[in-house]
């Protein structure tokens, strides 16, 4: 199914808007003019087969291999129950962190965005990896955190009832969906979905929070008719033959959008550049990592607490698209995209002045 969910998505790109291909390819086309090593990690850029040994790039390659020197320690802040960030402790258990010169501590943090972005802004961490439909609202509020780099594509899916006949993003008209909260990343970007199918996101459905973990009872009991969240449990919640993947955050025309992001403090990236542009890097390449060798990246995933068995996690990894990690122009392309979508749902103000927006928010620490 998920499968043929990304085919339909590649069949039917010529069918998204002029507006967001002319600005995706103005993106592309100013990564052309970036240094060597930087252009090649702005588009996706799918890595050698199983076998070939590692070589992300020299975008991800260490400025200075650390040679028994001391390490830089930093904090990271992460949500060690979300398979999108696997590519944090890959980094930490496969050395790639040391090779960057760092000492990262991870900060496995489960409580709000708000909180989370607070507590980087104010050096309670200095960087985190999360998702950028979730983070771009607080964010246009004025934290001092900037996003420095694309993570991968991927991880949000939408479940749908069969018995109640939701087989794609039209039937879901007057029904109601199970989220985790209202400002959750699912319910900002299936309500995209649902505008682009001409349905009020506000009005044309009913969301309805539950505890995330509950979200599939919700769908047994006749509470709701559809769920929206994020792997591993939605990958997990499809096994129930009852439910049918509707869409993903690769459907369509996002086949090609970031969904996780990697963000540093404002005041690190102004004090000491260098060791923000080692953190991305380092994040950048185990995001390679991740890509080349998905069993490796769930076996460490799972170690850490991680949901679900070693196969269902490789499969996860190998469904998002970790060979796909903008920067640059295409990175803050793929800002305002989200930005004027956002704008169309009220998430973000109306006011807001897009372009702006992605300049202020994003940080090149890697040229």
């Amino acid at each position: 199914m998920i499968d043929d969910v990304s085919r339909r998505g590649l069949e039917h790109r010529d069918a998204e808007p002029l507006s967001r291909r002319r600005l995706l390819r103005a993106g592309f086309s100013a990564a052309a003019a970036l240094p060597l090593g930087l252009a090649a990690t702005t588009s996706r850029a799918w890595g050698p087969g199983p076998g070939t040994p590692f070589d992300p790039g020299p975008l991800c390659r260490p400025v200075a291999e650390n040679a028994g020197g001391p390490l830089r320690s930093l904090k990271l802040a992460w949500n060690a129950t979300a398979i999108c960030t696997a590519a944090a402790p890959l980094a930490k258990e496969r050395g790639i962190f040391a090779r960057h010169g760092l000492d990262v501590e991870f900060v496995n943090f489960g409580g709000s965005t708000e909180a989370l972005l607070e507590a980087i802004a104010t050096g309670k961490a200095d960087a985190g990896i999360g998702m950028a439909l979730r983070w771009l609202k607080p964010l246009e509020q004025g934290f001092d955190v900037k996003i420095t780099a694309g993570l991968h594509g991927g991880c949000l899916r939408l479940l749908g009832a069969k018995s109640a006949g939701i087989t794609d993003i039209a039937s879901l008209r007057g029904k109601t969906i199970a989220i985790s909260d209202h400002a959750s990343p699912a319910k900002n970007f299936f309500g995209l979905m649902l505008a682009d199918a001409g349905i009020d996101p506000e009005t044309g459905v009913a969301w309805r929070p539950y505890p995330a973990d509950l979200l599939n009872l919700a769908i047994e009991k006749g509470e709701a008719q559809a769920l929206a969240d994020a792997d591993p449990r939605t990958w997990i919640w499809l096994k129930d033959q009852r439910l049918t993947e509707v869409a993903t955050n690769l459907s369509g025309s996002y086949a090609d959008r970031t969904c996780c992001v990697v963000a540093v403090r404002g005041s690190l990236i102004r004090s000491d550049r260098a060791v923000a542009g080692a953190l991305t890097r380092a994040v950048l390449e185990a995001g390679h990592r991740v890509a080349e060798d998905p069993a490796d990246a769930a076996g460490i995933f799972a170690g850490y607490g991680g949901k679900g068995s070693i196969e269902d996690l490789t499969a996860m990894l190998r469904s998002q698209t970790h060979a796909h990690r903008p920067v640059g122009p295409d990175l803050r392309a793929q800002l305002v995209l989200y930005g004027d979508e956002l704008k169309r749902v009220n998430v973000l103000k109306r006011t807001t002045d897009t372009a702006k927006f992605a300049e202020r928010v994003y940080a090149d620490v890697l040229s």
